[in-house]
């Protein structure tokens, strides 16, 4: 059995990484699977990027291409995918002669939404977020067109200018009805609940199958060792955050971790606190807490150690599908602290490997994260629970074994 991953990227993005560990698994089992991608991070031979000249010129023109028509639309251009360049990637999947095609992310133009049909082979079609039954969005935010359909008569009004959204959303209902032997893969309940209610898919099989994280890399290191490598001060405690180029997306919550963050200053004493942030190398002081910044870390051993350093991971994002972050904290013994929402209960326990904010409340959050980090004993519980879930549901090999089974049905 030959399986072919498609994935805009590789070993990049949370969506390219989940596929990339999904390809390390199953090669880990004797799978013949390798990767098909739009552009390659490092070398791996089982990773098939452009080699002509011109496909690589191409490779680097289909994301400004693909945000086109989103000019048409008054919306961020980052927020929309149109899919609308013709590319050669069919020949391309053609040309790996796989038994079967997983998709995972393939927006920046890598796809076109006209191709999906070309496709002969099964198809599993790994989600990583909503964008393959909304319209061009990735996240719709309190939107119900993706439940309804994108009708003239349902546009926000916020959505001004071009309805695009409607325009993409047309282009795959009829391109995703000539799909054949698909099955939909989503890592969280809670988007396979979302993909079964959509207007595209709510005919479709829908599967949950969790991503996985290397828990023999990502794994526990005591607070001393980690924060004596990493010179992190060894007497207060480290709240760790990961920011990256998307810090002006509201959907991270940024704006809410300074507010909650804010509001820890109040109850505690601030000096025995510390911020410390990685995936960006200096800040804009919007913070009121204390802040170390590391910069992009490039390897997972230097990630594993910043989590292990750490005594709490926060991810306050209001829209998530599974995070890799959230299961690589866990898998290092750092309890988590997020908000109540998407994929964020699949993997946190409330008060038993970290902390469930409801709502928005970043009251409740600040709380929280207090909670988490005061009482050792309690503390030492929480990290022995949070190594306890990646171990038992969430390692490379489990996640491996239960696409090995849907492909193995498939065919």
């Amino acid at each position: 059995m030959k399986i072919l991953q498609v994935s805009t990227t590789a070993q990049q993005g949370g969506a390219g990484i989940a596929a990339y560990r999904l390809n390390i698994g199953l090669r880990s089992l004797g799978v013949d699977s390798c990767m098909l991608v739009n552009k390659k991070i490092q070398p791996d031979e089982y990773i098939i990027s452009p080699t002509n000249n011109i496909d690589k010129v191409m490779a680097r023109l289909y994301p400004y291409l693909d945000r086109v028509p989103g000019c048409l639309s008054r919306q961020p251009l980052d927020r929309i995918s149109s899919s609308w360049a013709p590319n050669r990637l069919i020949s391309r999947i053609k040309a790996q002669s796989a038994d079967i095609v997983n998709l995972h992310w393939v927006n920046d133009g890598f796809m076109r939404i006209e191709a999906f049909p070309k496709i002969r082979q099964p198809i599993v079609w790994t989600l990583h977020d909503m964008w393959a039954f909304s319209g061009g969005e990735h996240y719709v935010g309190e939107s119900i067109r993706y439940k309804e359909g994108y009708s003239t008569n349902n546009c926000p009004a916020s959505e001004t200018g071009l309805d695009v959204n409607r325009w993409i959303w047309k282009r795959k209902k009829k391109s995703w009805s000539n799909v054949e032997n698909m099955v939909v893969a989503a890592p969280s309940k809670w988007l396979a609940d979302c993909a079964r209610q959509s207007d595209l898919f709510q005919n479709c099989r829908v599967e949950v199958l969790p991503n996985g994280v290397d828990h023999k890399r990502f794994h526990p290191v005591g607070h001393a060792t980690a924060r004596s490598i990493l010179g992190l001060p060894e007497d207060k405690k480290l709240i760790l955050f990961v920011e990256g180029s998307w810090a002006t997306d509201k959907r991270k919550g940024f704006h809410l971790l300074a507010d909650a963050l804010k509001r820890l200053e109040a109850e505690v004493n601030p000096e025995s606190y510390q911020l410390v942030v990685f995936g960006k190398s200096s800040g804009d002081d919007s913070f009121p807490m204390k802040t170390l910044y590391l910069g992009r870390l490039h390897d997972e051993i230097s990630m594993a150690l910043v989590y292990a350093a750490a005594d709490v991971f926060v991810a306050p994002s209001t829209e998530e599908n599974l995070a890799n972050t959230v299961l690589e904290s866990l898998s290092c013994g750092t309890p988590v602290v997020a908000f109540d929402i998407g994929g964020m209960p699949d993997m946190i326990a409330h008060k038993k490997n970290g902390y469930l904010v409801p709502g928005f409340d970043t009251g409740a959050m600040a709380r929280g994260i207090q909670w988490v980090v005061e009482d050792d004993q309690r503390w030492k519980g929480l990290s022995d629970q949070a190594r306890a879930t990646v171990v038992q549901s969430y390692t490379l090999q489990q996640s491996a074994s239960r696409y090995m089974d849907l492909y193995k049905g498939l065919l």
